[in-house]
């Protein structure tokens, strides 16, 4: 872990935000747990000066005795609390692309690696989370945020924290990880014909699958489907090709920048990403011409989310 200098340990921002970003596992220890008193803990404070100063005035020992019994709760209750975080072992997970205006999730990954069980943890991040952790568990911990904008969207500061076990103080601390998830442009809300390509599929992009007759072999190109595979000219050493049949040499589609008319560039790219979601469920093989950048022909899941990632990208 890397030290902190004297002004880095007092930064103020440090005690909100956490520390810089990380991409290792955290625990947690001295240096990311801080502890205040909650409001009942202030409260508990004033109910002690308050049967100190009746103990004073009447000079009644039982009054003293329950002062220092109470004060002593406080100041144990300082352990507890941080006893109820340190030791916890934080990591990121992975985090799936969504569509602008879902929800995006982030994952973490809380370890105990103590016999002790952790109660009453919560993790805030845009919304609350409550756990409990039993000795030595490790748990996958999903938690959501709105997304408004493509692209990459970090995933901020997450804070950990419990008020165990009584409620006096309140232990937290702040996680900062290298993690973001990858925001697509928000499809455009209603099915939109495919546009006019050399490639010859119609306007609705019903063209139909090559089931005619045997066309030809071509080489295999990512995304073709395993069906279409010539294996025996596989098994003879010959090269991967793909069955081209004579009925689909019309199942093609390339999708244009400048063919996604829009008043802006958001909406053209919200146009092109709802012709890729269609196309894909169509069953065309497709390909997506950007300024300045190109993706083949292709079609399938890893096809879809090149051509997406560089709609969100772009």
């Amino acid at each position: 872990m890397n030290t902190l200098s004297i002004k880095d340990r007092f930064r103020l921002n440090r005690f909100f935000a956490g520390e810089n970003p990380s991409d290792e596992a955290i625990p947690l220890n001295q240096r990311r747990i801080f502890i205040l008193p909650s409001k009942r803990g202030l409260s508990f404070v004033v109910l002690i000066l308050l049967l100190l100063l009746i103990a004073f005035v009447y000079n009644n020992n039982l009054a003293y005795f329950l002062t220092f019994l109470l004060a002593s709760v406080f100041f144990i209750g300082i352990l507890h609390s941080y006893k109820a975080l340190a030791g916890l072992i934080i990591q990121k997970g992975q985090c799936k692309p969504v569509f602008a205006g879902e929800r995006a999730v982030f994952e973490i990954h809380i370890d105990n690696p103590i016999p002790v069980p952790r109660l009453s943890l919560e993790i805030d991040l845009h919304d609350k989370t409550q756990m409990t952790l039993a000795p030595y568990e490790k748990k996958a911990v999903r938690l959501y945020a709105p997304t408004e904008r493509r692209g990459h969207q970090p995933c901020g500061t997450i804070t950990l924290s419990s008020g165990y076990p009584l409620g006096l103080f309140r232990a937290w601390s702040p996680l900062r990880f290298n993690l973001s998830v990858l925001v697509y442009p928000k499809p455009w809300p209603q099915e939109i014909p495919f546009p006019e390509t050399g490639g010859g599929a119609s306007d609705q992009g019903k063209a139909e699958k090559g089931t005619d007759d045997f066309y030809g072999l071509q080489e295999y190109q990512r995304g073709d489907s395993i069906k279409r595979i010539h294996w025996k000219a596989y098994a003879k050493g010959q090269g991967l090709f793909s069955k081209q049949y004579s009925g689909e040499q019309g199942d093609e589609l390339w999708l244009h920048y400048e063919a996604s008319a829009g008043y802006g560039n958001e909406e053209r790219l919200s146009r092109l990403c709802r012709w890729v979601l269609d196309a894909e469920k169509a069953g065309l093989r497709y390909g997506l011409k950007l300024p300045g950048q190109k993706i083949g022909l292709g079609i399938g899941h890893a096809h879809r989310a090149r051509c997406l990632e560089a709609l969100a990208l772009f």
